[in-house]
Order: C-alpha cells, then sequence, then structure tokens
C-alpha cells in the first residue's frame, strides 16, 4: 500500500511540473511575439536580443516538457534504465542553443556599436519591465524541483537569465533617456550575452559530466572508502564506480572484500552498507559484488582497457 502511495505522489508530482511547464510555455510565446513588434518599432537591438532569446527558452520549455514525458515511461528490454537521460540529452541542446544565441548578440552589437541607430526609448523601458514581469513569473513557475534535475535547471536557468536581460533592457533604456548614448543599447546586449554564455557553461559542464559518466562534484571517493572500511566485516574495497544517469539518479558498483562467512552473514554486511551509502551519499541503486580475499587484484579503481586488452589476447590466442 504504502508503495502505490509513493508512484501516486510521484505520478502527481510529475503531473504538476509538466502543468507548470506547459502554462510557461503559452506565456512565454505569447510575449515573444509582442516583444519582437516592439523591438522591430522602437528599433532597439536590447529587446530583439530579449525576444529571440525568449524564442529559445519556447524551444526549451518544449523539449523539457517532452523530456518529461519520456522520463515518465517505464523502463523495458531495450532500455533497462527508461528514458532518464532524455532529461540530459535536453539539457546539452539547451546549453548549446544558449552559446549560439551569445554568439549572434555579440556580433549584432558589434555592428551596432560602430554605428548605434536611434532607438525608442519610451517603447524600450516599457517592453523591458513588462518582460522582467513575464520572465520571473515563468522563472518561478519551472523553479519548483530544478535543483533535483538537471533538465528542470537548464530551462530555469535560461528563464532566469531571461530576468536579468529584461532587467539590463530596462536599465539601458533609462541611461539612454538620461544621456542619450545610444550605445548603452549594444552595451546592455552584450552583457546580458555574457551572461547567456556564462549560464550555458554551468549546464554544459554538468552534463558532459553525466554523459562520461564522471564521478559526481559532491561526492568524496576517499571518503567514500573509508566510510565502507569502518563498516564491520568489510576487509577491503576495489573496483569502485559512482556515476550518474541523471543529476538526481546515481549508482554505485564495487567489489567489497569480506572474510568467508555464511551468505546470511555477508547479507548482513551488504545491508549495512547500502544503509551507509544511501543514508550518507543519497545513492539508492547500489551493485556490491561480496567476495573474499585473493579473489581479484586489489585495484581500487578498475581498468577497463586493462581486461580489454586481456581479452583481446585470448581471443587472438584461441583463433590461432
Amino acid at each position: 500500500m504504502a508503495g502505490g502511495h509513493t508512484h501516486v505522489h510521484v505520478d502527481a508530482a510529475g503531473s504538476r511540473t509538466k502543468f507548470r511547464l506547459g502554462l510557461s510555455i503559452v506565456l512565454t510565446v505569447a510575449f515573444v511575439v509582442f516583444e519582437a513588434l516592439a523591438g522591430l518599432i522602437a528599433n532597439s537591438l536590447a529587446l530583439l536580443t530579449d525576444a529571440a532569446h525568449n524564442l529559445t527558452d519556447v524551444v526549451a520549455l518544449v523539449l523539457s516538457w517532452y523530456a518529461l514525458h519520456l522520463a515518465e515511461q517505464p523502463s523495458h528490454a531495450g532500455k533497462t534504465f527508461g528514458y532518464h537521460r532524455v532529461g540530459i540529452l535536453v539539457a546539452l541542446i539547451n546549453s548549446t542553443t544558449l552559446t549560439l544565441i551569445a554568439a549572434g548578440i555579440f556580433y549584432e552589437a558589434y555592428q551596432r556599436f560602430i554605428s548605434p541607430p536611434p532607438v525608442a526609448v519610451d517603447i524600450l523601458i516599457a517592453v523591458g519591465a513588462a518582460a522582467f514581469v513575464i520572465n520571473l513569473v515563468t522563472a518561478w513557475l519551472v523553479s519548483h524541483g530544478s535543483e533535483h534535475d538537471l533538465n528542470l535547471r537548464s530551462v530555469f536557468i535560461h528563464l532566469l537569465g531571461d530576468v536579468f536581460s529584461t532587467a539590463g533592457a530596462v536599465f539601458a533604456g533609462i541611461g539612454i533617456w538620461l544621456t542619450g548614448l545610444y550605445w548603452l543599447d549594444p552595451l546592455a546586449s552584450v552583457l546580458i550575452g555574457l551572461l547567456i554564455l556564462w549560464n550555458a557553461w554551468i549546464i554544459l559542464r554538468e552534463t558532459i559530466d553525466i554523459l562520461l559518466e564522471s564521478t559526481p562534484r559532491d561526492i568524496e571517493m576517499s571518503s567514500m572508502v573509508r566510510d565502507l572500511l569502518q563498516i564491520e566485516g568489510v576487509k577491503g574495497v576495489h573496483d569502485l564506480h559512482v556515476w550518474s544517469i541523471s543529476k538526481s539518479f546515481r549508482l554505485l558498483s564495487a567489489h567489497i572484500v569480506i572474510d568467508d562467512v555464511l551468505v546470511s552473514q555477508a547479507a548482513l554486511i551488504q545491508h549495512e552498507i547500502k544503509e551507509m551509502i544511501i543514508g550518507h551519499y543519497g545513492i539508492g541503486h547500489c551493485t556490491l559484488q561480496l567476495e573474499c580475499e585473493g579473489c581479484d587484484p586489489d585495484s581500487l579503481y578498475c581498468d577497463i582497457n586493462h581486461h580489454d586488452r586481456h581479452r583481446r589476447a585470448d581471443n587472438h590466442r584461441a583463433v590461432r
């Protein structure tokens, strides 16, 4: 009964997240059209830049919604881990589009620095203020759960970047109104582009780490080994691996050296290891191979290339 209740709770949370994403999509699409028209009328690169960035937000939101939909699908023989990595691919796409948008902003800003066109300041300030409110609302809608989901966090950073970029457009408009310096408009765009580029790097670095199955940055492997060796009955650890399927879905596999004991006693040691791993490190999926001393070489981190070379050598000898 408790398991069924938890499943219903997770489904309800997923439905609420998809609803918030859907609402954010509708709000963002409507505002993109409005802001692009205002930018053309005002001849403001800052507004057109923000509209283009908001358009990428629409794509990011749609992809994020679809990734959440796929992640809810059950695992099967062809996808034994399910579709959790889809969210990581979406985060990678989002960070890439952010980088391309920033490059386009820098190019256009350079052209306007050379020959700054006049800007309709009143439209720039009014639309920028409205954009700030819309982006703040959509960022708040997507923020729920983004700290545990890289897919959602990539979209949240997209939208949070918009909050700061629209604030920059407003300040640029006020600066032009006070000083008459039209180059403040492309300057605001450059600052927006730098912010976008920085956000893209943060997401890109984490997605690459996950796709390369790197150890999560918040896990200290030496501390984990010490914790494992402190468990009664554990004599050694080797072939230790920790990696992520998604930001919140982490896995561990290890060979644990114990004394030559009964299976029932070994099961107790295994249970204590798993309790420690999930309690201290939040890793709920552990694969442990229990073995006695002398079974395998004592190598803490498995050298896959070494094993592959031996396999190829064995195959070569078999062929001969």
